[in-house]
């Protein structure tokens, strides 16, 4: 198989060819901010389009709006070039795959406040996406909970990502899927996914601020509770209510949305997805399918 194509900085090239500088803000500061796009193949002709464009740039620009760096591109060209750079690869994958986005201050003397007259650095590439299999979707997954230590702008889908780094490390080092962090006693979200709990026909979710990142699948379950005929809460969760609610949910670009059936070696409800989880997951494929198959037209 043939090295991926990745654009940076106006060129396409393959992978290994792909250079920075050293002093690239980004390197040396974590200075800059990214987008993950999932992308699925649709029918029999090898078609791939990417799902919810729209919103993830749009979460994208605020991003970069909040550290102060001008985006780039208009949409326009954006989704240009997401279009060129799934095509490129198109080989690459037999089905799936994801596209990252990362734009940071650009290269400058190693000075924390923001330099002159700089150009952003600009960078794209594909990732395989795979999909929460058969097994996961019938039994859940393992989740632990840690004390959320992270900066107060969890909003910013920043690269400096050493926080999350290190809950997800936590959670592989306990035989878990994900971390569940909790910041004075209140949930927050896991290390790269949404949370959400069910109490009977309710869900929750943590109000959407500065201490979650907003993720785009969150408009979208909220739509699906209210097509389900859910009653939808957001609203601070408090650590008692995780650890006795019924069901309790992951969303993100690549699990789409799973069921955690064991948080810290305890049993969720019964041990087993439960009915809010069905009815979700049902919702999200019909919508997913919906929108790809429009968008192909």
């Amino acid at each position: 198989m043939d090295e991926s194509v990745v654009y940076l900085n106006g060129e396409w090239l393959p992978l290994s060819s792909a250079r920075i500088s050293v002093l690239d803000r980004g390197f040396i500061f974590g200075d800059g901010v990214y987008e993950v796009i999932p992308v699925y193949a649709i029918g029999d002709g090898g078609r791939r389009r990417p799902f919810r464009l729209e919103q993830h740039l749009a979460r994208f620009s605020r991003s970069l709006a909040k550290i102060q760096i001008s985006n780039p591109f208009k949409d326009l060209d954006w989704r240009a070039l997401t279009e060129k750079i799934i095509t490129l690869n198109a080989a690459q994958y037999t089905s799936h795959c994801l596209v990252y986005i990362q734009v940071t201050r650009g290269v400058a003397p190693r000075v924390q406040a923001f330099p002159e007259n700089v150009s952003p650095t600009i960078f794209m590439m594909t990732m395989p996406l795979n999909l929460p299999d058969r097994t996961v979707l019938e039994q859940g997954v393992a989740a632990v909970t840690a004390p959320d230590t992270r900066w107060l702008h969890c909003d910013i889908k920043s690269i400096s990502l050493l926080g999350n780094v290190l809950m997800a490390q936590y959670a592989a080092d306990n035989q878990a899927c994900e971390t569940i962090q909790l910041r004075d006693g209140y949930l927050s979200e896991g290390a790269s996914s949404n949370v959400w709990i069910a109490k009977g026909r309710r869900l929750f979710a943590p109000v959407r601020n500065h201490l979650i990142l907003e993720g785009i699948r969150y408009a979208l379950i909220k739509e699906l509770a209210r097509k389900a005929r859910l009653i939808f809460e957001a609203r601070p969760i408090k650590e008692n209510e995780l650890r006795g609610a019924d069901e309790i949910m992951l969303s993100s670009a690549g699990r789409e949305i799973i069921a955690v059936t064991r948080l810290d070696g305890c049993p969720v409800g019964n041990g087993r997805p439960g009915a809010v989880f069905s009815a979700l997951y049902a919702g999200y494929q019909h919508a997913k399918e919906r929108e790809l198959w429009d968008s192909s037209l």
